[in-house]
């Protein structure tokens, strides 16, 4: 999937690696964030942090109209306030897009997959 943007010169097409790269990296710098996980938890069967180079395979885009939606699967780690993590996610993620990319989300949805304790 990619997104088309419209602009007075012309059309501009994002593929879904390049935004989730942008939107990955916004989401894993945040405090409390252990990692992206696997949107798909029952088929893979267990909890795998997502590196770099598949950041794709935890965030879902979907466009309808001209409305952009993001939903982004997360790991948290435990004695860390979820709702302020997932607050702090949305506000990064929006905020990143819309300077990096140069469009406007509607929705950032954060998915918490999981919480890890840290030994």
């Amino acid at each position: 999937m990619s997104i088309n943007i419209s602009t007075p010169n012309g059309d501009i097409k994002l593929s879904k690696e390049s935004i989730a790269t942008v939107i990955g990296a916004a989401v894993t710098d945040n405090y409390g964030v252990v990692g992206m996980v696997s949107r798909n938890l029952i088929r893979d069967n267990m909890i795998e942090l997502l590196g770099k180079e598949n950041y794709a395979r935890g965030i879902v885009l979907t466009q309808e109209n001209n409305e952009i939606a993001v939903d982004v699967h997360i790991l948290v780690t435990y004695g860390t306030k979820i709702s302020v993590i997932c607050q702090n996610i949305q506000e990064t993620v929006k905020y990143n897009v819309e300077n990096l990319l140069g469009f406007e989300l509607n929705y950032v949805n954060v998915h918490v997959q999981g919480v890890k304790i840290n030994e």
